[in-house]
This record gives structure tokens, sequence and C-alpha cells, in this order.
């Protein structure tokens, strides 16, 4: 019998970092370990109770649970486009512009395997979230990593993009997608409308479709950005948002993108033969949980603050510089030499888990991320266990 192999598609592709972490602390936590996971992004507050009490009521139907359209229900794309009026003061079509997600995970692989053949170009940003590198890779792209740098605030240079086209280091006349997220992950750095305008501009000069991963616009941030505030963006931008961070609802798995009518019916060609509609109920308490008032959001600000206070504690404790200006739901911090090293010590000395920068790039290799989604308790215990160690 002949030996069997892999697709040539997934050589380059490794198992996703956390879920190898995830396995390794499972493992620690079976021996009795009791580690304090601070790496995954995943909120440990409830959705409102408005939204579960939708849910289940919804549930008990009997004609809640056959196949859904793979476009939504309409209740929940119009509370999509309210939501996008209400706080980015953006004007959608819920008719045709607006495409409800399982995810807005799965909606960066949708977008990749819509516009991308196999040697297109695709810009990633280094540091940035690895699913874009990945899925790019899967659909045979040519990845071309542009550079953020703290000293220029985590945003793009485009003169450098520019400049490396110039002398063949990339094809811009090759790049199909670019991808950027503001509120920044892992940086923590915010958007702007200058930005979002710098943006908008790039791709309409080189023809590049501009792919801005918005899920934590809302998090210890007061003013929320959409880029497709800026007049014109939607003929060049593709938005992804999700309810997973500022509605406390990640494994509910529902997100959304916007983007014009011509990109969203490719788009909806790959995902309609990928997934099937989202269970009805899940859909309904989505738009439920869309109408939130702005309390809701201060609220959970207001937890969010307790906990960054603790974790930039922890930063100061592992020698790390942290710019106070941050938002979203991660602390990123400088510290001197390789996080990873000094993550691995702080994983197996004080049974503690952050995240070292470098999984999401190069440049991160010198940074640290901590996730704020742990209540103060553990944050405080996670703390002390590191002052033990260092002692």
């Amino acid at each position: 019998m002949k030996e069997i192999k892999p697709a040539e598609r997934i050589s380059d592709v490794q198992e996703y970092y956390f879920s190898v972490k995830l396995k390794e602390i499972a493992q620690m936590n079976a021996k009795g370990d009791n580690v304090i996971n601070l790496g995954i992004g995943s909120p440990d507050l409830p959705p409102s109770e408005k939204t579960v009490e939708t849910l289940a009521k919804n549930a008990k139907r009997e004609d809640s649970h056959g196949y859904q359209p793979y476009v939504g229900i309409p209740e929940l794309r119009n509370a999509f486009s309210g939501w996008y009026k209400k706080w980015y003061n953006v004007e959608l079509d819920p008719a045709n512009e607006i495409l409800p997600l399982i995810g807005s995970k799965e909606g960066i692989m949708h977008i990749t395997l819509a516009f991308i053949n196999e040697g297109d170009g695709v810009l990633v940003p280094d540091p940035g979230y690895p699913t874009y590198t990945s899925v790019s890779r899967l659909a045979g792209a040519e990845i071309y990593n542009y550079s953020l740098d703290e000293k220029r605030g985590w945003e793009p240079d485009f003169e450098a993009i520019e400049k490396d086209d110039a002398e063949g280091k990339i094809s811009l006349e090759k790049t199909k997608l670019m991808w950027c997220n503001y509120p920044n992950m892992p940086t923590g750095a915010n958007g702007s409308p200058e930005l979002f305008e710098k943006l908008v501009a790039f791709g309409k000069k080189h023809n590049i479709i501009i792919c801005h991963d918005n899920p934590y616009s809302f998090i210890l941030n007061d003013k929320p950005l959409s880029i497709l505030s800026v007049p014109g963006s939607k003929e060049i931008c593709i938005e992804l948002n999700s309810l997973s961070k500022a509605h406390n609802m990640p494994g509910w798995r529902i997100g959304m993108l916007a983007t014009n009518s011509h990109f969203l019916q490719w788009i909806l060609r790959v995902k309609s033969n990928m997934d099937s509609g989202m269970f009805r109920p899940m859909q309904l308490a989505a738009a439920e949980a869309l109408s939130a008032p702005k309390e809701w959001y201060e609220n959970m600000n207001r937890v969010y603050a307790g906990r960054k206070a603790l974790a930039k504690a922890i930063m100061e404790e592992i020698g790390a510089n942290v710019n106070d200006n941050q938002v979203g739901l991660f602390l990123w911090g400088k510290v001197d030499g390789e996080a990873k090293l000094l993550c691995d010590k702080i994983l197996y000395g004080a049974k503690v888990f952050l995240t070292p920068g470098f999984i999401f790039g190069g440049n991160g290799k010198n940074y640290v991320r901590i996730s704020l989604c742990c209540n103060e308790k553990q944050l405080e215990e996670a703390l002390e266990r590191i002052r033990r160690i260092k002692k």
C-alpha cells in the first residue's frame, strides 16, 4: 500500500499556536498544576440577560430548528445595519451589504477563497493575527509582510511598502488583499479617521481590497470607528465584525462582514458552499444583543479597566514597558530579550500562561501579550505567583 500524504497546501501551515498550547496546559492541569491562563482572548463575562432569554424562548419553539438562509435572517441583518448606523454612523443596506457569518475568523477564509488565486499577493501585518497568514498560505498566495513599528504608532508605512514594490521585494500589481485591524491586535493601537482615509486611498491607488478586521472597537474605547465611515470606502473595503468580544459571545460564533453588493455576492458563492445558516434562535438572540444601550458597554469597560490595571502590574513585575494608550482586550508590553524564553519560564515556574509576541510575527518577538479575560482574583494570584518565582 502506498504511503498516504496530506495535500501540499498544509505543508507550510502548522496547527494553531493556541491549539497546541492549550493541550499542553490541559496536561499540566491534569497533573495538578492549576495554570492561570492569561493568553486567550475569550471573554469570561456572560452576554446580557435579554440575549440569553431570547435564545431560550425561541429554542423552545417547534418551528425553530430547521435550516436557515445562507445570508442570515432579516432580523439579524437589520440589527447589524441599525448597530452600524447608531455607533459608527455608517449606512449599510441590510439586503445586500451585510453578510452574517459563523464567526469572523471563518470570514477570513471566505474572503480569501473568493478573491485569491494561487500566486496572488496578500499584504499581512507584522505583528498581526496569525490567521491572516495561515489562510493565505492555504490559498497558495504570496505573502507580503508589511512592518508595524511602535515608533510609528503601529501604523502601516505606506511609503515603505511602495519602496519594497519599486525594489522588486514585493509586487503590488499582483496583490489582491491587504489585511489590517484597528483597534489593533496584538498591539492595542487605536485607529483614527486619518489612518482609515490613508488605507482607503492606498487600496484605490493600487487596486487592492482593504480587509479591515474590527472586533475590538468597543473594548476600553470611547469612540468606536469603522473604516466604512470613509466616503467611498465600500468600493474597495471589506469590514469584518463580531459579537465575540464586546457582547461576550465567543462560543456562539456569530460575526458579519460588510461591503459593496458585488463583493458580497462573490463571497457568498464561497460561503454558501462551505456552511449553512446559523441556528435561528441564536440569530434572534444576536439581534437582541446588538440593541444593547450605551450602559452595557460602559459597565463592561469598568470591569476591563480594573483588570487592565492588574495586567499592567504584571507587566511591570516582568520588566515590560507598556504604552498607556492601548485599547482592546489585551495588554502589550516590550521586554528585554526574546519574550518566548520569559513566557516559558513563567509558565513552568509560576504556572501562569502569557502569550509570547513572536507568534504574531518577527516584530513581536520582544513583546508579551496579556489577556484581560480573567477576573481580578485570578490576575492578583498570577501577579503573586510571578513575584514568588523572582525571589
